[in-house]
């Protein structure tokens, strides 16, 4: 075996070894998911985690990829590559397909225990066939927004952002749970298990070590030790900022949102993984816990904007954190690097542009699919639970608690009934 075929081997074995790791996430994704909602929409959450990834997969194959790396039409779109005709590199295609299915996934959680399963699989459809794939194109084929000097080395924006500001419009437009805010209250509806939420998060956090370092799509050994310990550093600090952040702030160390703190590491660092010191990736990652849990606030609390698990602020706001990051930290043209406000200014319009597209393509997906067939369950179907609604089922055994109220042979409304009172 010569040389040069002895690297591409190890190349592509480690783009392999990026591509598994990120396909785990989805375990996390739907673990963290399914821990911070209620018990009676976790099968719902699996369905949709499952599925998604499913047809991401599939409809990636077939349009999406072609449209982010195909022939590029004035730095806009791709034009070629239609089910992966005149593509050689497989490997680069399925460790892409990952990630547009984590893109799509974002949105899952935001929408999640009120949105009809069709309705989410429509938008997941436009997501990773048209929304995801144009932003993409922009940014990582040589699109307009890379000709800028934009710099997106593992997707805060083309991934986090994206899928972050799509879940920001399907949940204002689907609006807030039954109960949610009374008046001018606003009600905490807790998840129904912090240790599968707690198990998500980890698996997410090893699923970002290939997230972030295959995203050098070689093995190089000059810079991959730095990316994954860029990953490290910065969601440890996310940690350790949002555990004494809520504790001075609220007087304890808020489980869910430290959660979110290492997750908002890891979104804060995934721009500028390959483009900033140790030191600065600290900052970044502290910075972002403290960011994610205002951000959290404001949202709930102010915008009234209901995200069952924080992932419009974690993916979105923190998005765009560490996408202006970038900016300053860079450690060739940084702002606190060489005193110029050039990058930074890119980033910015970056930030902007894809925002728009993402928001003005979303809410028109929602808002026909709302028309013609409605996006959310009844108030007695959400009341119930998705999962006996949308899939016959449930989670956990609960029959042994409430009896006769899962006999299936009941009458629906005493059934609707019993449940309302006794399993929310």
């Amino acid at each position: 075996m010569t040389p040069e075929l002895l690297q591409s081997s190890i190349n592509m074995l480690w783009i392999m070894l990026g591509t598994i790791l990120v396909f785990f996430m989805h375990a996390g994704f739907a673990m963290v998911e399914s821990g911070f909602t209620r018990s009676k929409n976790t099968v719902n959450i699996l369905m949709k985690n499952f599925i998604t990834v499913s047809i991401a997969s599939l409809l990636y194959f077939v349009v999406g990829y072609a449209l982010m790396f195909g022939d590029s039409f004035n730095g806009l779109i791709g034009t070629s590559g239609f089910a992966l005709t005149g593509v050689d590199d497989i490997a680069f295609f399925v460790f892409q397909a990952v990630f547009a299915a984590t893109a799509a996934t974002i949105i899952s959680g935001a929408v999640a225990e009120r949105m009809k399963l069709s309705a989410y699989f429509v938008l997941t459809i436009a997501m990773v066939t048209v929304i995801y794939p144009v932003v993409g194109h922009w940014i990582w084929s040589g699109g307009w927004l890379a000709q800028l000097g934009f710099i997106d080395f593992a997707g805060s924006t083309v991934v986090h952002l994206t899928g972050a500001t799509g879940a920001l419009v399907a949940a204002a437009i689907l609006g807030p749970r039954i109960g949610k805010y009374t008046g001018k209250k606003v009600n905490v509806i807790p998840g129904h298990s912090i240790p599968l939420g707690a198990l998500g998060v980890f698996i997410l956090w090893l699923g970002w070590f290939g997230f972030n370092g295959a995203s050098t799509l070689a093995a190089d050994p000059a810079v991959v030790p730095s990316i994954i310990t860029n990953t490290l550093l910065a969601a440890s600090a996310g940690v350790v900022s949002t555990a004494l952040y809520t504790k001075l702030r609220y007087g304890q160390i808020d489980a869910s949102l430290t959660l979110n703190g290492a997750l908002s590491g890891l979104v804060g660092i995934t721009a500028g993984a390959a483009n900033v010191s140790l030191p600065s990736a600290i900052i970044i990652g502290f910075i972002a816990g403290i960011v994610m849990t205002e951000g959290i606030r404001l949202l709930d609390a102010k915008l009234r904007v209901d995200d069952p698990v924080g992932a419009i602020t974690v993916h979105g706001i923190i998005g765009v954190w560490g996408t202006l990051a970038v900016g300053l930290f860079d450690k060739a043209s940084g702002l606190f690097t060489t005193g110029s406000v050039s990058l930074l200014a890119v980033q910015a319009v970056g930030i902007i542009a894809v925002i728009a597209w993402v928001s003005v393509s979303t809410a028109g997906v929602v808002l026909v699919t709302k028309a013609i067939s409605g996006i959310r369950v009844s108030e007695e179907e959400e009341v119930t639970g998705l999962d006996y609604v949308e899939h016959g089922t449930s989670a956990y055994e609960v029959r042994e608690t409430y009896g006769a109220a899962f006999d299936r042979t009941e009458p629906f409304a005493q059934r609707l009934t019993e449940l309302g009172k006794s399993y929310s």
